[in-house]
């Protein structure tokens, strides 16, 4: 059924139905009788919907997981379902590694804060990720952000964790922080540096130094203000050349402005 569907993949990509109604630009009561299946989905609401979930559209109309142009990754059988053996990611397969051990080395040197929880882990991926690319026009994990009612989310976040939680790389728990629920994420090994070079990560450590005292609300705010999302439409990927056009809040460089 289509409606279960689309509400599989909000929940997935922990989207929220304001977001998604704001994308429709619809009322949250009217896009909640799109999810329960009481109201019929128009064509321009399925596509807008299927670019928000980066789902061709021809395999979303079919209730079909198979996301947009991505790199399939051959993961390690020991220790996982056959279902796992090979998942569609947007992380460059040379990358993906990087991208665990970003995770781990994060978790680390600040996941014992107790403001870090998964939302404010999602805001230092993206500027980790975004103000290398500033700085030295390179990417460092190279993973795709969406715009999302809390800021920049990194989709393919999702799945590398579970990949992780099953190979016991990390464990997730719940904690509360000011009276609000949050997901944290325990280490279980040590994240490997070899894959990071000294420049990378003396970039991590100046970013972790610069906002992992910031709560989720802080980070959050602070992020819209970016580029790179102000300038995107809702549920789609944030570009990663956008940060080249920041002011000088966000900048991570000195433009000389002299021809």
């Amino acid at each position: 059924m289509l409606a279960q569907f689309i509400q599989e993949q909000r929940k997935k990509r922990t989207l929220t139905q304001e977001f998604l109604a704001s994308s429709l630009n619809i009322s949250r009561p009217t896009y909640m009788q799109i999810e329960q299946g009481t109201r019929d989905i128009t064509l321009t609401e399925a596509k807008k919907l299927a670019e928000v979930f980066d789902i061709q559209f021809d395999n979303f109309l079919h209730e079909q997981e198979d996301a947009l142009p991505m790199v399939n990754i051959e993961l390690e059988k020991k220790g996982l379902r056959a279902v796992k053996d090979e998942i569609r990611i947007s992380v460059p397969q040379k990358n993906l590694k990087k991208f665990k051990e970003v995770v781990l080395y994060i978790l680390s040197k600040v996941g014992s804060k107790p403001n870090v929880g998964e939302t404010v882990l999602y805001k230092l991926l993206y500027f980790i990720d975004f103000d290398y690319y500033e700085k030295f026009e390179e990417q460092l994990i190279g993973a795709t952000y969406i715009k999302n009612h809390y800021g920049p989310t990194p989709i393919e976040f999702k799945t590398i964790i579970e990949i992780m939680e099953e190979k016991g790389e990390l464990e997730p728990v719940k904690s509360s922080y000011f009276q609000h629920e949050q997901k944290k994420y325990l280490p279980r090994r040590s994240p490997d540096l070899s894959v990071l070079t000294a420049q990378e990560k003396e970039h991590i450590d100046e970013v972790l130094a610069r906002l992992s005292d910031k709560n989720a609300k802080e980070l959050s705010d602070y992020s819209h203000g970016d580029i790179p999302w102000l300038t995107a439409e809702p549920g789609t990927r944030l570009s990663y050349e956008s940060v080249f056009y920041r002011d000088e809040k966000y900048s991570m460089r000195h433009y000389d402005d002299k021809l």
